[in-house]
């Protein structure tokens, strides 16, 4: 009987995993928060399940001597030091599809929250009353016809773009990677560069993936592309963003608001500056940024299609079988 390890996130009954592997292996959860806790309990796994609350780094894989497969649980796969597990002959693969409506979705309700000043509204409406009136967040534009751009067209970039589209919103994207013909086959516009998009965006919704390419792509420099009042939605990666910078554009005026569901270390210090100005009463983030606990992912039925696509891609590795979204 092999072993798979499910080694963070998930701590209930594994009904789903084993379900899916059952009479191949057993299933252990760790509820692990950091990788010195695997020490002794890893090394004999057949393959292992992870999320985001950890890394596996050199000196754990490093002990892995019967693994076949590390399933990252999601769609980035950062956390994993996928290019030393392929010198071990260890595949990595993730599971890019499990999300991609609640992602999508989350993206276009933390838009229209702001765009709409249903966010802002409530926020200083609670507070400060007086006046009752619409003018406290004036103005407000209407957004069709307004620039939605999209920085990395993957499943969950289309999915957005397509519901942006729908608004009648003018969808632009960048995307180095993508082939062309995505653009026609969508209906919406590719931008040749990151300045140009940044300087058209109405709103801004970062899908690429964390690479040491895109690591503080959007920063106080990159910032002061965007039309001054122009709206960030990042539903990515927290290291996409310098988050350090958005308190001091809110302020500036350069950002009338921001959706934030993904941070670069979660969860956040008590002292992250992003977080400081959010829950500054004086400070101007404190009615223009939501801030969620990376859940952009999350309903139950796409929770459940990511336990159940991560045991299956595991149970076709035990198997022997081709394998599945291989990113290494």
């Amino acid at each position: 009987m092999h072993k798979v390890v499910i080694t963070d996130f998930i701590a209930d009954d594994l009904a789903p995993e084993r379900e899916a592997l059952a009479g191949l292996a057993t299933v252990e959860a760790f509820d692990a928060h950091h990788e010195d806790e695997f020490a002794g309990r890893i090394e004999d796994a057949a393959a292992i399940m992870m999320y985001h609350n950890i890394r596996l780094t050199r000196p754990t894989i490093e002990r892995l001597k019967h693994c076949r497969l590390i399933v990252r649980c999601g769609v980035g796969f950062d956390n994993v030091d996928h290019a030393f597990a392929r010198e071990r002959g260890i595949a990595v693969a993730n599971v890019p599809d499990y999300g991609t409506e609640e992602v999508a979705d989350s993206a276009i309700g933390m838009m229209l929250a702001l765009t709409r000043g249903i966010h802002q509204f409530n926020t200083r409406l609670r507070d400060r009353p007086d006046p009752w009136m619409y003018t406290v967040f004036a103005p407000l534009h209407r957004l069709r016809g307004r620039t939605f751009a999209i920085v990395g067209l993957g499943r969950i970039g289309i999915a957005t773009a397509l519901r942006a589209k729908s608004l009648g919103m003018d969808v632009a994207f960048y995307d180095p990677y993508r082939q062309d013909g995505f653009d026609k086959a969508t209906g919406i516009r590719r931008v040749e560069s990151l300045e140009d998009l940044f300087r058209q965006a109405a709103v801004l919704s970062l899908h690429c993936p964390l690479t040491a390419e895109t690591r503080h792509l959007v920063n106080a420099e990159s910032l002061e592309w965007l039309p001054r009042g122009a709206y960030l939605v990042n539903t990515a990666r927290g290291g996409v963003v310098d988050t350090a910078a958005i308190p001091a554009a809110l302020a500036s005026g350069r950002l009338a608001g921001a959706g934030i569901d993904v941070l670069p270390h979660e969860p956040p210090a008590a002292d992250d500056p992003l977080l400081v100005a959010w829950r500054d009463r004086n400070h101007p983030a404190y009615e223009r940024l939501i801030v969620n606990p990376h859940a952009a992912f999350y309903s139950e039925e796409g929770l459940l299609d990511m336990r159940v696509k991560g045991s299956d891609a595991c149970r076709r590795a035990l198997l022997g079988q081709p394998l599945r979204n291989v990113v290494n």
